[in-house]
């Protein structure tokens, strides 16, 4: 298919820029003088492709100047390769060529490094056998250089010489048929085609488009290229034909048109036969004519010519010309059927368009170029404020396609701004606009970040507060164990940009903060039990009964002092004092049923009795008696904790008792207290409290506690009997908000 390129090339009309020796007396010359300077440092030097430097920076030289690229562009090609084989590559090209062709160099071999970085990561992973891995890393490593592209933007011409870097790169694996690195051809299809077409570099991007296309689906390429290879002698003959009959006869007419035939390209073919389901035979711009007049209203007057001689496909017309593409690309696109009803398409422009159309925003580059000066005067400050915006309108365009963005959002993503800096082993790390050392310590992990105590950028120390710039390799210094410097969250000193960063330094400090108030906690809770003597119980167990998850929970909110020490006294102080040994009242004879309270006390007669106020019976409970020194019989819930303390102690108190029958025509009611955790909300204890009321239950006690948005909620609350208890807890578990809610 190199006739192809020989074809569209041979049509071209390059439009040089070139800067005189009186506007930027440092550029007279420059191609020259560059070649020269980088030769000795390039000629036996190979890229990672495998193409020679020299040669390589040659094609893009030429490239560069195909499609408008000035003399001092085209010099520039020369001197991004010989950069890395300088000491002070910037201090060097700026004595020898000026700071312009030193900063340009710089800016871009900085992005090569980036890119390559980037690919080598994504090769990488390839080679992981992974399928899912290596799909996300190439997504990810082709959004990657998208934002590297976008982040150099700031100097136009990096963007620019980059594209043509890329299309020589592509050429080379053309001509040398070796096999293309993993995802260079998927990322020059997705990124700098898209790019070229943004900014209306036809040229590159039908070329890019084609290449690349070859590299990812060789098979279907070769089928189209085939397709197009059967009728090209006819094909041609037939163009030629019809452009020799157009020429004529609008000069009759008497229009001043330059008519010409349109090559066409492989990706574009296939793309629309994709798109649009059509066979190969029905893409109509196969056979396609280019009409270019001197004025817009000529424009018109051509059109209204061709669709009276020939015969217009209604659907297939465009005017771009009154409503141009987002790129500024203006032209009149219309489909005729000529005597033997074969589709031909014609495209009418002026020249004006047509220059546009072939180099796209090429002559933007000039305001970069040509200084404060100018070119002679022909770019007036207001030229080159608007030759900026048009470019950057492009970019922000060309964002948006790629990152997905709706249309009519205002790009504000383009200004954005990122960095891309290296690690010693090359990795690339994206931070913002000024971030220093300590940003990229917490980039690459925060425990790094944490130990940092300093930093060297390309290899020389540097303070820990500097903004680091595109480009640049950071190693940081790190101690084996420490953490942050309060001076860090200070905005007024510079040490972080970073919001993640700022994040991770308050994190630390208040993971400190909070270990110290816990220690305080833990330290009070530990001193109560000493006091108390129950140094024995688990810690984990008495937060479970205080309702925390865990004891680090229960030494949070004591550390605070959002919960009182009075509350766990409360809890290890049983409800009656275990009788002594020595006060053991004997037991005489046995009573019939009915005793005191409504419980039945099996072999002791007129003997007082009471409900412990540590487990809280009720019917149907399994319950035991306790004889107590002095106050009767202690009836507890058999599986209560503080019962089976003082059977450990002295098991012969131990008494059989059941519930008796109740007295009077509505029977007992026994208080019982009920747990509650809760999201806490307002209304919340009003919507507990009706569940209740709605049962008929009376409350006789509320306790409540909020910690952290969390309510702990203690009701006793009266009942006859504990099995009606469980179906309203299960109300009160499915209200909003509730977590759990069982009886204590």
């Amino acid at each position: 298919m190199k006739s192809l390129y020989a074809e569209h090339s041979a049509s071209a009309t390059p439009q040089v820029i070139a800067a005189t020796a009186d506007s930027l007396p440092e550029q007279a010359g420059a191609l020259v003088r560059a070649r020269a300077f980088a030769e000795p440092l390039l000629a036996t030097q190979m890229l990672d492709t495998g193409e020679n430097v020299l040669l390589h920076a040659d094609a893009v030289a030429a490239i560069l100047r195909t499609i408008g690229g000035s003399e001092a562009m085209q010099a520039a090609s020369y001197l991004v390769y010989a950069c890395d084989h300088l000491n002070k590559p910037h201090e060097v090209i700026a004595k020898a060529f000026g700071d312009n062709f030193a900063d340009l160099a710089l800016e871009t071999t900085k992005l090569v490094r980036l890119q390559r970085m980037a690919r080598v990561t994504q090769n990488s992973a390839s080679h992981s056998g992974n399928a899912a891995p290596m799909a996300q890393t190439a997504a990810a490593q082709t959004e990657s250089v998208r934002k590297m592209l976008l982040a150099f933007s700031k100097d136009l011409r990096v963007v620019m010489l980059r594209l043509a870097s890329r299309l020589q790169t592509l050429r080379h694996f053309a001509a040398t048929k070796l096999p293309v690195p993993p995802g260079l051809a998927s990322e020059a299809l997705q990124v700098f085609a898209p790019l070229a077409n943004r900014l209306g570099i036809w040229e590159v991007k039908w070329e890019i488009e084609d290449l690349s296309f070859r590299f990812l689906e060789p098979d279907t390429y070769k089928q189209v290229a085939k397709l197009l290879d059967e009728k090209r002698a006819e094909r041609e003959a037939s163009v030629e034909r019809l452009r020799e009959q157009l020429a004529k006869e609008l000069a009759a007419q008497g229009l001043h048109a330059t008519v010409q035939g349109r090559p066409k390209h492989i990706y574009s073919i296939v793309k629309k036969m994709r798109g649009k389901s059509l066979g190969f035979d029905q893409v109509y711009d196969i056979r396609a004519l280019r009409i270019v007049v001197p004025t817009v209203p000529d424009c018109y007057a051509a059109l209204s010519w061709v669709h009276s001689q020939f015969v217009p496909v209604t659907d297939e017309f465009d005017d771009y010309i009154a409503r141009p593409k987002p790129n500024g690309y203006q032209s009149l696109h219309t489909v005729v059927r000529d005597a033997g009803a074969q589709p031909i398409e014609v495209q009418i422009r002026t020249q004006a368009m047509h220059d546009h159309a072939e180099h796209g925003v090429a002559a933007h580059w000039a305001y970069k170029e040509a200084g404060a000066k100018g070119y002679g005067g022909s770019v007036t400050a207001a030229g080159e404020y608007d030759a900026k915006i048009a470019v950057l309108r492009q970019l922000l365009a060309w964002e948006r396609d790629l990152s997905g963005a709706h249309a009519g959002g205002d790009g504000a993503g383009m200004f954005e701004d990122r960095i891309y800096v290296l690690t010693p082993d090359a990795a690339i790390v994206e931070l913002p606009q000024g971030a220093t050392a300590v940003d990229f310590a917490y980039s690459v992990h925060t425990n790094l970040g944490h130990r940092c105590r300093g930093a060297k950028v390309d290899g020389a120390m540097v303070p820990l507060n500097t903004p680091l710039k595109n480009g640049q390799t950071v190693e940081v210094t790190a101690v084996k164990e420490g953490g942050p410097s309060r001076d860090w969250l200070n905005p007024e000193l510079g040490y972080l940009v970073s919001h993640r960063a700022r994040a991770k330094v308050r994190a630390w400090f208040n993971a400190l903060a909070m270990g110290e108030t816990m220690a305080k906690g833990r330290e009070a809770v530990e001193k109560l039990l000493q006091r108390e003597g129950k140094t024995a119980i688990k810690l984990d167990d008495l937060a479970s009964q205080l309702g925390f998850n865990n004891a680090d929970a229960l030494f949070e909110v004591v550390g605070k002092d959002e919960f009182s020490l009075r509350n766990i006294e409360m809890l290890l102080r049983p409800p009656e004092p275990a009788a002594a040994q020595d006060d053991y009242m004997p037991l005489k004879k046995p009573r019939a049923a009915g005793g005191k309270g409504g419980v039945l006390v099996v072999g002791i007669d007129s003997l007082m009795t009471q409900l412990a106020k540590c487990c809280k019976p009720a019917p149907p409970d399994l319950i035991s008696g306790f004889v107590t020194r002095g106050k009767g019989v202690s009836v507890h819930r058999s599986d209560c904790s503080n019962l089976r303390n003082m059977v450990n102690r002295s098991g012969d108190r131990l008494i059989e008792v059941e519930w008796g029958v109740p007295e009077g025509k509505d029977g007992n009611v026994y208080p019982v207290d009920v747990a509650v955790e809760a999201h806490d909300r307002q209304g919340l204890l009003r919507d507990i409290s009706e569940v209740f009321a709605k049962e008929k239950m009376n409350v006789i006690g509320v306790q409540t506690q909020s910690v952290k948005g969390t309510a702990w909620m203690t009701f006793t609350v009266e009942v006859s009997e504990s099995g009606k208890l469980a179906r309203v807890l299960k109300i009160v578990g499915e209200l909003n908000g509730v977590r759990a809610a069982r009886r204590r």
